[in-house]
C-alpha cells in the first residue's frame, strides 16, 4: 500500500487519526447544545440547530477548532466541560503498534492538529501517544488551520521536512485536500474515525480502517 522507503517524515492529525473521534463527537454535537439548551433556556433541538448553523458558519476555518473562540460565542466554560467527559478520550486500538513500528523504522513523527493548545494539552495528558513524536504542532501557533496553504507553507518552512518524501495522515478530507495542493507526495486517510460510527467509504485517498494492516514498516 506504502512504499516506505520513500518516507522519511509521518505527519499526523491527532483527533480521528490518533485518538478515536467519538469524545469530540459527543461533546460538540451531545454536550455543548446540552449546555447552550440549558444557557438560553430553549429546547436541545432548538439549541443543536443554532450551534450547528455557528459551526457551520465557521467550518474549516480556525475559529471552528478555537476554543476561547467558543467559549467567548457560547459564554460556557469549554474545557470545564471536557474535562468532565474527560474519561472518553482514548488512543485507537491500532496505533500504539503502528507508532512503535514507525519510530522502530526511524521515521521522523511530527503531530500536526488543527486542536486548541489547550485540547492538545488535555489529551497528551490523559494519553500515552505523545512520546512517540518529535515534535508536537498545534495550527493554533500558525493563526491558520490545516485547511490554508499559508499553513503547510509555514510549517515546512520551520521544519524543513521534504515533501515528496513526507506522508500526512488525516480523516478530514478537506485537509488532505489542502495537503495534496501542497505537494506532500503520500497521503492516507483514516476511514472510521469515530469508533462509534460506520466507517466513511473514500475513493479519492489511499484509506485504512487498521494502521496495523501497514506494517511491517523499513
Amino acid at each position: 500500500m506504502l512504499n516506505w522507503s520513500e518516507i522519511d517524515t509521518v505527519l499526523l492529525d491527532m483527533d480521528g487519526t490518533l485518538l478515536d473521534l467519538h469524545f469530540d463527537t459527543y461533546f460538540w454535537l451531545q454536550v455543548i447544545p446540552t449546555e447552550h439548551a440549558k444557557k438560553q433556556n430553549i429546547s436541545f433541538e432548538q439549541a443543536k440547530a443554532d450551534i450547528l448553523a455557528r459551526y457551520e458558519a465557521v467550518h474549516g476555518q480556525l475559529q471552528w477548532y478555537c476554543l476561547d473562540y467558543w467559549q467567548e460565542q457560547l459564554g460556557l466554560p469549554i474545557m470545564a466541560l471536557k474535562r468532565e467527559i474527560q474519561h472518553l478520550i482514548s488512543v485507537r486500538e491500532d496505533v500504539p503498534e503502528f507508532l512503535s513500528a514507525l519510530k522502530d523504522a526511524g521515521k521522523e513523527l511530527i503531530l500536526l492538529t488543527n486542536a486548541h493548545p489547550d485540547s492538545l494539552s488535555l489529551k497528551v495528558e490523559l494519553t500515552e501517544f505523545a512520546h512517540y513524536m518529535d515534535v508536537l504542532i498545534s495550527t493554533h501557533v500558525y493563526g491558520v488551520s490545516k485547511e490554508s496553504q499559508s499553513l503547510w507553507q509555514q510549517v515546512q518552512a520551520d521544519l524543513g521536512f521534504d515533501k515528496k518524501r513526507t506522508l500526512f495522515v488525516d480523516d478530514s478530507l478537506s485537509v488532505l485536500k489542502a495537503a495534496q495542493e501542497f505537494g506532500i507526495g503520500h497521503l492516507l486517510a483514516v476511514a472510521n474515525p469515530d469508533s462509534k460510527l460506520p466507517a466513511n467509504v473514500i475513493t479519492d485517498y489511499l484509506s485504512i480502517t487498521d494502521y496495523r494492516t501497514l506494517l511491517p514498516i523499513k
